[in-house]
């Protein structure tokens, strides 16, 4: 990929794709402590940003990368009361300046984007950063800065890149050039090689507080109710980019469906459940297909978090009762089990295209059976 190019139609005209989205909210501390280390000649070669998804992980890196080529915030610095220039308060870049217009459009030459890559044989994007991605970095940072300032590089997310991709990675981490700076954004900092996470400065970001993302789920859809909104902040749990994604796959609707069909546990109503399944099996459907998993995952991965504290973790008024009603069918290792299951079924589906109605089914019938 070229220096700042975009894939895809959609990150370029979504105003909130990180590079795009001026607005960073949450997350003050870590944009302190980013300009702590530049103002104290500390920055590191090479950070992780790590953290859940959709909470603000990319738009951070993106929006530091552009304070750093905009100037460092000198441009925005001012005289204090006593004429010393004072001291950025955030990383703030106005969307009219130059930098952060090129930025936007995917044109500065000082910045580039490391990301999945489209794999023309399966007309989709790949599943993880490969090699071939990767190569670019060192390429793209033996070149003198255009505009003799630094070199940065967003690869988002690290945690993405396959073996191959990620020991290509290291060499470059081993003996970075000067002036370069590496932002490796990580959902799952674990999944790194050991070896790359010893040679980064981590910075971990927090989950919003659900009143953050019920105030920015009703500024970009006013439509919501209060009250929807409050629910899907806590099926999204601090993440504003899964709560917005959530809003769009009509994802309330689905767990509403699928909490009704959990509740006839230990039998289930088989027309209902051929419904939802026949739903997320069409063509088009494969948004709510990943949708309707994700939640099913998330439902028995709090159900059985509630059960090993003693308590519930619900995220919708009654849903409380059916969980601890579903956990008294097993012991909590069998639902453990149960949760392990279900998680490989869906990856192995995605990995081999099976068919989503089936696994819907199947995913139902086991538990099931696990309910009897």
């Amino acid at each position: 990929m070229a220096a700042g190019e975009v894939k895809g139609d959609e990150a370029e005209v979504d105003p909130r794709a990180p590079r795009r989205n001026p607005e960073l909210f949450g997350h003050a501390v870590a944009e302190a402590g980013l300009i702590q280390a530049v103002t104290a000649g500390r920055l590191p070669h090479a950070i992780i940003l790590g953290g859940p998804r959709g909470i603000g992980k990319a738009t951070l890196a993106f929006r530091f990368a552009r304070w750093l080529l905009a100037g460092g915030g000198a441009d925005d610095a001012g005289p204090s009361l006593f004429g010393e220039v004072a001291a950025p308060t955030d990383l703030r870049v106005d969307p009219s300046h130059p930098v952060a217009r090129r930025i936007s459009a995917g044109g500065h030459a000082d910045l580039l984007t490391v990301e999945r890559g489209w794999d023309p044989k399966r007309k989709k994007m790949r599943g993880e950063i490969v090699v071939d991605d990767v190569r670019e970095v060192s390429n793209f940072l033996r070149l003198t800065s255009a505009e003799g300032g630094w070199r940065i590089v967003v690869i988002d997310s690290a945690d993405e890149m396959n073996r191959n991709a990620a020991n290509a990675l290291l060499k470059v981490l081993e003996e970075p050039p000067r002036g370069a700076l590496l932002l490796l954004v990580c959902h799952a900092p674990g999944r790194l090689l050991p070896t790359i996470r010893s040679r980064c400065r981590k910075l971990y970001l927090q989950p919003l507080a659900a009143d953050e993302v019920v105030r920015l789920l009703l500024e970009h859809r006013p439509e919501l109710s209060g009250e929807d909104a409050l629910t899907l902040a806590r099926m999204a749990d601090g993440s504003i980019g899964r709560a917005l994604e959530l809003a769009d796959a009509e994802g309330l609707v689905l767990y509403r469906e699928m909490v009704g069909l959990l509740d006839s546990l230990p039998r289930l109503d088989g027309v209902r459940l051929h419904r939802l399944a026949d739903a997320v099996a069409r063509g088009e459907a494969e948004e709510l297909y990943r949708t309707l998993t994700d939640l099913l995952v998330d439902f028995l991965a709090r159900m059985v978090a509630g059960a090993a504290e003693g308590g519930v973790r619900e995220v919708m008024p009654g849903e409380g009762a059916l969980m601890r009603r579903m956990a008294g069918f097993g012991r909590l290792d069998q639902w453990v089990e149960v949760w392990e299951n279900l998680r490989a079924l869906f990856g192995r589906a995605d990995a081999v295209n099976l068919d989503r109605k089936q696994v819907v089914l199947d995913a139902f019938l086991t538990l099931g059976a696990a309910a009897r």
